[in-house]
């Protein structure tokens, strides 16, 4: 059986967030260990699935591109999320990252996916950021990295060889934020890999972009069982209209 469906960015977002929340190391980790959530646009639709619930989505979000490289004005106003054993928690930045280690996930987005499969995310701090602070960490300690990102963010070179030219330093000009590029290495989640992880289908990417509510939007074609491509059709149309979340830039 055969489906095309047209998702726009937040129910991309949505569906990609499901298809984290069903993956085996996630499921693991939130039985009986520790994730991070950090701060993103997508990973604040994962952080929803995993609550439960709603979380203000305005201030969960470090960088972003509007019309430039911006950064949140509201970033202090938000927290990584942190659940230990499903619960979300308190604990300091020192200690989070003191007690980090194999079966626990921190779930990581990114700006740019390349035709390799590969992920990258814009540096604007001059130490790193949030890849800085974890990434080397959990290479070192076996940690799992799940890196949630949209098709929509296709680039068509390479990530590795971008993040050889970027840098804040290299830049010359730019519009808004001067930033370089980190490779990540993890498990990264599209809309494709949600839908295989969710209904054992087969997607691929046919279109991209529109107009209107079709703006950014990715179009897939979905193949499989009938059952199982029926129930993700149903799943994809039955998405809620969500509203694009508002940030507020300070570059």
């Amino acid at each position: 059986m055969k489906a095309c469906v047209v998702l726009n960015p937040n129910a991309s977002k949505r569906l990609i967030a499901k298809g984290v929340a069903a993956l085996p190391v996630v499921r693991h980790a939130l039985a009986s260990g520790t994730i991070v959530v950090t701060l993103g646009t997508t990973t604040a639709h994962v952080a929803e699935e995993l609550l439960g619930r709603p979380i203000d989505r305005a201030t969960f979000a470090a960088g972003f591109v509007d019309d430039r490289w911006n950064v949140n004005a509201r970033v202090s106003q938000a927290r990584e999320i942190v659940l230990q054993k499903g619960v979300p928690v308190e604990i300091s930045p020192k200690e989070l990252v003191d007690s980090l280690g194999a079966g626990d996930v921190v779930i990581k987005g990114g700006n740019a996916l390349d035709p390799w499969g590969i992920v990258g995310v814009l540096l604007a701090s001059s130490s790193g950021g949030t890849v800085g602070r974890y990434l080397s960490l959990a290479l070192a300690r076996g940690v799992d990295v799940v890196i949630p990102i949209g098709l929509e963010k296709a680039i068509h070179g390479s990530v590795v060889e971008i993040a050889q030219e970027l840098g804040s330093q290299r830049v010359d000009l730019a519009m808004g934020l001067r930033c370089g590029m980190q490779p990540l290495v993890g498990q990264v989640v599209t809309e494709i890999d949600a839908l295989n992880t969710l209904f054992g289908v087969e997607a691929s990417q046919i279109a991209a972009g529109g107009i209107g509510a079709g703006r950014g939007s990715v179009s897939l074609l979905i193949q499989g069982d009938s059952s199982a491509v029926q129930n993700a059709f149903d799943l994809i149309t039955t998405l809620p209209v969500e509203p694009e979340t508002e940030l507020d830039g300070s570059a």
